[in-house]
């Protein structure tokens, strides 16, 4: 049996004060920013340059828990992980958590569709994508 893969980081960044809301912690549609920019991290992990500007990936469903608040300051970095690799979906699990101490703030699983943007379709996920994904995924 195979051990569980480590995350991979997909992001670092802060949590800056224009991103803070009148309560005083980093407002929500920013948490989804860098959710986005880590899963654009990911899926390229999974399928390199993509040469075919004909294809791409399209979202299908977010779920996130916020376990901690994020103030103005925290030093951030995402990790992710596959969880799943379907026929033409990915899902993948996001952590982010603060780079320094290490307290988990919010936690997202991402299903993303392989997508042939000139057909508006899913398509099904090619071997070496597969591989890659499989590569990446949890225990």
């Amino acid at each position: 049996m195979r051990s569980e893969m480590e995350p991979v980081v997909t992001y670092v960044g802060v949590s800056h004060p224009w991103m803070c809301d009148a309560m005083g912690h980093m407002n929500v549609r920013h948490y989804m920013a860098m959710f986005d920019d880590a899963s654009f991290q990911l899926l390229g992990q999974l399928t390199g340059v993509e040469k075919d500007k004909s294809l791409g990936w399209a979202d299908v469903r977010h779920e996130i828990e916020y376990k901690h608040e994020t103030p103005a300051g925290a030093l951030l970095t995402i990790r992710s992980q596959v969880v799943r690799v379907g026929r033409s979906s990915v899902t993948y699990r996001h952590a982010m958590t603060g780079s320094i101490e290490g307290e988990l703030h919010a936690e997202a699983t991402v299903t993303s569709v392989r997508f042939d943007l000139a057909a508006r379709k899913s398509l099904d996920i090619d071997a070496e994508t597969r591989r890659r994904a499989e590569a990446l995924m949890v225990g």
